[in-house]
């Protein structure tokens, strides 16, 4: 069990390490960081929208002063629930990987307003996606976009800390990348960790998910600040490898008996997986297993996942899983 109860808000992890927490981790509620050493300030990640980015700013701020400048503002990936939120970070120079800079598309934040006001007209995928993301508001979003990117490795310096900003995508996304803090022996993962809820392989290749979660294992860290769930040692990294490497194995058998990705996912019997939260998502990391298989990319039709997704979460729901809806359920640990 973390000393650091899963709770709204800010957490002291030591030194002048922070982690920002939203429960319960499932869509869209992410994980930020902060690192500050004097009056250097790094700040790990945004939120989902305006508010809850402004609410996350204003806790910093009280709780540690010498967040009210923000040096630098780095994003783990593209995903908005990451860094929908930059516009508010003012005067802070915003560092990424050219990967995470040249996925992050300004219209999205309107994309996404559009398809939940829509949603009725748009069919199943986009009224599951509206169910999912109903609690943000992407209203007068305009997507910062970083200023400074690098590829590979970047040292930044926090006062007299060291920040090794080291990408290990693709993976979730093209440009995942985490933020170790050696001295303090933290590391802020990004979407590389999904604790107590199950990861999404939007990007792939899954393979070298799991080479990116032994490259955490193998870090001299004892806290592991997920980018979305409860702050932790290296044991949910384990678990959700063992998560990925199972449903590898899944699903290269029903590769080769010749079936679609749809009807592998479906075919799949998860078992203890089955109750991690938002076990749905395993539809679209088999479609990118697929495609890592047949060495064919094609660019992902969103709502069409989204599709399957709501009608993996019914079967699973007749199954008996997964009951505990959206809100909370796997808040709790497992």
């Amino acid at each position: 069990m973390s000393k650091w109860s899963y709770t709204k808000g800010l957490k002291d992890i030591g030194n002048g390490v922070w982690a920002y927490l939203l429960p319960d981790g499932s869509w869209g509620w992410s994980n930020a960081g902060l690192i500050v050493d004097g009056d250097q300030t790094l700040l790990v990640d945004t939120l989902f929208d305006l508010k809850l980015t402004a609410e996350m700013l204003a806790d910093m701020r009280r709780s540690v002063p010498a967040s009210e400048h923000i040096n630098t503002l780095f994003n783990t990936h593209h995903n908005g629930d990451h860094t929908f939120g930059n516009q508010l970070v003012d005067g802070a120079e915003i560092v990424a990987t050219q990967a995470t800079f040249d996925e992050m598309d300004p219209t999205h934040p309107a994309l996404y307003h559009s398809m939940m006001v829509n949603a009725k007209q748009l069919g199943r995928g986009a009224e599951f996606l509206a169910e999912l993301f109903k609690p943000f508001d992407f209203t007068g979003v305009e997507l910062r976009k970083p200023d400074r990117t690098f590829s590979g490795e970047l040292e930044l310096k926090v006062g007299g800390k060291t920040v090794r900003l080291i990408e290990l995508g693709p993976a979730h996304t093209r440009g995942d990348t985490v933020a170790l803090v050696p001295e303090d022996r933290v590391v802020f993962t990004g979407d590389l960790l999904f604790n107590q809820g199950t990861p999404i392989a939007w990007a792939g290749p899954v393979s070298n998910w799991v080479r990116a979660c032994d490259r955490i294992l193998a870090m001299d860290v004892d806290v592991v600040v997920p980018g979305h769930g409860p702050i932790c040692d290296k044991g949910p990294v384990r678990e959700m490898k063992g998560y990925l490497e199972f449903v590898q194995d899944e699903a290269r058998k029903r590769f080769d008996k010749g079936m679609t990705a749809r009807d592998a996912a479906f075919d799949m019997q998860l078992g203890r997986y089955a109750d991690w939260g938002d076990a749905e998502r395993v539809v679209v990391t088999v479609r990118n297993l697929f495609e890592e298989f047949s060495g064919e990319h094609a660019e992902p039709d969103v709502l069409s996942l989204f599709e399957q997704m709501a009608d993996f979460r019914d079967k699973l729901r007749a199954e008996g899983h997964g009951h505990h809806g959206h809100a909370h359920g796997h808040a709790h640990g497992r």
